[in-house]
């Protein structure tokens, strides 16, 4: 059981980043702040776009903005602040708002080694807000990549001046494969002895819990198609030999398309994906992907002391842009809401069932496992209201005692 460190961590980065968001507003989308640290004077620049919001409350922290771009920028400053070595990414990778499943398939970059946040480009423009968060990081550059600074998706580009090392982006599974190949020339000899494989057809709320497990396990998320199994996917699930092959929403992959994976390594589904593709399905899909274990594979957050990272269903973007919660700090699963103003029933069931407690005096609170949330995005992806219910689910109670747990049973 991994236990939270309580307050420390969440305020100082929720101060952090709310010292960045500072005036970023309509009149200061320009304006910076000179930070030094017993090395060069080094300015920090604005964190999010205008309207961005960032809230802590004791179990929560809100990160974020009024869309990807500002998501991504927040969660990449709340992870690497870049005022010191240690705080700068080695790469950022560049993605497309326009495409999702490139951005999702490069989620397995937030994880070890590489831990590359996500920026988002709007075509081939780069928002403000993403430059900025470029500058700001000032990322160290990978050398088993040349030095590059950037990993560029397709038509992303970024400014003049960052080495950049560009991904063609064709077919999903033709991206997904060459993503995964340049994971693994990343992480070096280390082949990944695991898969995530999703329909290139999944609807977008059952993908996104794929994002964070692929940021944590590092298994490169591959496609398939309604026709089978891509040439692509095929070729890097065989120069993996014999992978363990993790399905999500395997009913949307043909029964002959699962009995092709199984050619290529042992095949197991962690969601059905039988139910409703949006609300309660969704979330419900979301729950068993932080829920599954097997053996070392999966979160397997059952009880308390973790992290969770709590996303807008209807922003799919906010996936990716999120991985890095996933591969870092308290390393924390995606869970989903439905809609911005309600904490849906099989969330709030589930959060009640990994809910903190203590048993007093034996085991006082300052002794005990802690939640800790991430809200991604503005009120309009998750309302104050409901944060405000979210941080009571999580907060450390009181559990009652039994008989033999009770100091009265243990006089003699």
């Amino acid at each position: 059981m991994r236990c939270f460190a309580r307050r420390s961590l969440p305020i100082a980065i929720a101060v952090l980043v709310a010292a960045a968001l500072a005036g970023c507003g309509k009149s200061a989308a320009t304006g910076a702040s000179q930070v030094t640290g017993g090395g060069p004077t080094r300015k920090l620049a604005p964190v999010a776009a205008q309207g961005a919001v960032s809230l802590a409350t004791r179990n929560t922290t809100r990160l974020g903005g009024v869309d990807a771009a500002a998501d991504a920028a927040a969660v990449a400053r709340a992870v690497y602040p870049g005022l010191t070595a240690a705080t700068r990414p080695l790469a950022v990778v560049l993605a497309d708002t326009h495409d999702l499943l490139p951005a999702l398939a490069a989620s397995v970059l937030a994880g070890a080694p590489t831990g590359a946040p996500i920026l988002f480009s709007e075509g081939e423009t780069l928002p403000a807000v993403s430059a900025q968060t470029l500058q700001a990081m000032h990322p160290l550059g990978a050398p088993r990549l040349g030095g590059a600074q950037v990993i560029a998706l397709g038509a992303a580009a970024a400014p003049a001046g960052y080495p950049t090392r560009t991904l063609a982006v064709s077919t999903p599974a033709t991206t997904a494969a060459a993503i995964a190949r340049l994971a693994l020339t990343l992480d070096g000899a280390n082949a990944p002895h695991q898969v995530i494989v999703l329909a290139d057809d999944t609807p977008p709320a059952l993908a996104m819990p794929a994002a964070g497990l692929a940021a944590e396990s590092g298994a490169p998320i591959l496609f398939v198609t309604p026709a089978g199994v891509p040439t692509p996917t095929a070729a890097t699930l065989s120069s993996l030999h014999g992978p363990s092959i993790y399905v999500i929403d395997a009913a949307a992959i043909e029964h002959q398309t699962l009995d092709e994976l199984g050619r290529f390594g042992h095949v197991v589904t962690i969601t059905a994906g039988e139910a409703p593709a949006t609300g309660e399905g969704a979330v419900q899909s979301a729950i068993e992907v932080a829920r599954f274990i097997h053996g070392t594979f999966g979160w397997g957050v059952k009880e308390p002391g973790h992290g969770l990272v709590f996303v807008n269903a209807g922003r799919p973007l906010d996936a990716p842009a999120s991985a890095l919660l996933s591969a870092s700090g308290d390393y924390g699963p995606l869970l989903l809401l439905a809609s911005a103003a309600k904490v849906p029933e099989a969330l709030s069931k589930y959060l009640s069932d990994i809910k903190p407690a203590y048993s007093n005096p034996q085991f006082p609170p300052v002794r005990g496992a802690y939640n800790h949330g991430w809200l991604i995005g503005n009120e309009s992806a998750i309302t104050a209201v409901t944060q405000a219910e979210i941080d009571s689910t999580l907060e450390i109670v009181p559990r009652a005692q039994t008989s033999e747990e009770s100091p009265a049973s243990q006089v003699e």
